[in-house]
């Protein structure tokens, strides 16, 4: 008997040594780390969220975390235990634009993707009843012909707006003029005003007030971004190249785990956000609010994440080019 029991114990003790001690992941809550405050882009990825904590069958919260351009929020998390409890919002910039600037210390690979969630398209806007041009190429000529007359603005300078932006007018060869604000709303007051002659203006912005703007280009080629503003003119429609592709003219977030999670825990969290992205709900609620859910699975992080550090690296002369060509100027 005795030895039977130490050969039953034996087997017991094989098994367990061939079953992954991850097998029951998840037992408790899994947390969502958010490089920003409050705002639309918090409740899309709560909507994310919380499918797919129904999926996984355990609460995933979205902790707030603002701060130095999105890279409080990675550090929080890299800091925490690689064993799948902590999901990065992998938001761009901290992502991948703050690297390029020299200003955080990882790529974009050293983390090992779940699956892309959304993207919000940023457009060109003008005001409504504008009389100088009647569409984006008009204004690239009427710049073209003024040069450093035009004034428009990003919000902030420097930002990934301004960047984008800085990279379409070099594009045209036209020199304008960026006029820094604390805020968007006030940036978008002064455009109505005439104040400045174009300016950033993001989805939210116009879903709130589509009347008191005029969308003069959305600046992605993703279908749903054109969607998002109505069917406006996007760079897929303009006569030149602007050398902006896939997601680096936007804003975007790719979820993701510290690159040391144990695959098969990763790839419970995949299959569950896979799932969630799935869900027809879950489409809606993101498209609602004018954002673009993305279906590109863990496959295809390299192939699509990989060109957004390059096409940022030429932006980001872009905004060199701007400052020169206005010195020239004055």
């Amino acid at each position: 008997m005795l030895r039977k029991l130490i050969v039953a114990g034996a087997l017991a003790a094989m098994t367990l040594g061939t079953n992954p001690v991850h097998a029951e992941f998840p037992e408790r809550t899994v947390e969502n780390i958010f490089p920003w405050s409050a705002g639309t882009a918090l409740s899309v990825s709560q909507v994310i969220a919380k499918a797919m904590g129904e999926e996984l069958g355990v609460s995933v919260p979205v902790i707030s975390t603002p701060g130095a351009a999105g890279t409080k929020a990675f550090i929080t998390a890299m800091n925490r235990p690689a064993d799948g409890y902590t999901i990065f919002d992998g938001y761009v910039a901290p992502l991948v634009l703050q690297p390029v600037l020299g200003n955080a210390d990882w790529t974009y690979k050293d983390f090992k993707p779940l699956h892309s969630a959304v993207s919000n398209a940023f457009s060109i806007g003008g005001r409504k009843g504008e009389t100088r041009w009647t569409d984006f190429e008009g204004l690239m000529a009427y710049g073209k012909a003024n040069p450093g007359k035009l004034r428009y603005s990003s919000g902030s300078r420097n930002n990934l707006p301004h960047m984008v932006i800085a990279k379409v007018l070099q594009s045209y060869g036209v020199v304008a003029q960026n006029i820094p604000y604390k805020t968007d709303g006030d940036a978008r007051k002064d455009l109505k005003a005439g104040v400045l002659d174009f300016s950033f203006v993001n989805v939210g912005a116009y879903l709130q007030d589509k009347e008191g703007f005029e969308i003069l280009l959305v600046l992605s080629e993703l279908p749903g971004a054109k969607a998002s503003y109505d069917g406006a003119p996007s760079i897929t429609d303009l006569k030149i190249d602007l050398g902006l592709s896939g997601l680096a003219p936007m804003g975007w977030t790719w979820w993701l785990v510290h690159k040391d999670t144990p695959d098969e825990v990763a790839d419970v969290l995949r299959a569950a956000m896979t799932r969630a992205m799935n869900r027809d709900d879950v489409k809606e609620q993101i498209s609602r609010v004018g954002f673009v859910p993305l279906d590109w699975d863990h496959t295809q992080y390299d192939e699509i994440v990989g060109p957004v550090a390059g096409q940022l690296g030429a932006m980001s002369n872009a905004l060199a080019w701007e400052e020169e060509e206005l010195k020239k100027l004055r």
